[in-house]
């Protein structure tokens, strides 16, 4: 069965933000590693990393809400320069906006499972919020309207 991972989009209030600073960085892997992908690196390594490997994408959590993922390529354990285990979540390049669900501030990152994880925006053929400025969903969920 396929899991998620969520995690805190730290200094990142919305998903333009992160499509901007994406292209920076796919040209310093290119440059570093010869291949276009992303990654982010986190101290605790998944336990259930084949769970995640079959198909699960990294949940972004920005300005307390659940609001676009990125498909999980590869799960890597490291050593950093202390020498303590750490782990490199390698990222597709693309960015997929989902559904804007409220979510609480944590630390690290936590399993998702697939049935709590928010639909992609505009898959859903009656997603309302679909064409909508993210400025109006995050008013209309805060009224409870969508």
């Amino acid at each position: 069965m396929t899991l998620h991972l969520k995690k805190l989009c730290v200094g990142v209030e919305t998903p333009e933000q992160l499509e901007a600073w994406m292209p920076q960085r796919l040209d310093r892997a290119e440059r570093e590693l010869g291949r276009r992908v992303l990654w982010h690196v986190t101290r605790q390594v998944p336990k259930r990393a084949p769970e995640i490997l079959e198909g699960g994408s990294l949940y972004w959590v920005m300005n307390g809400r659940m609001r676009a993922r990125q498909p999980i390529h590869d799960l890597r354990e490291i050593r950093d320069s202390e020498g303590r285990r750490a782990c490199v979540i390698e990222l597709a390049p693309e960015l997929i906006r989902v559904s804007a669900t409220p979510h609480r501030p944590f630390q690290g990152w936590r399993y998702l499972q697939p049935e709590e994880a928010p639909a992609d925006v505009g898959r859903a053929d009656s997603d309302p919020a679909a064409e909508m400025p993210d400025w109006m969903v995050r008013e209309l969920q805060d009224l409870g309207v969508l």
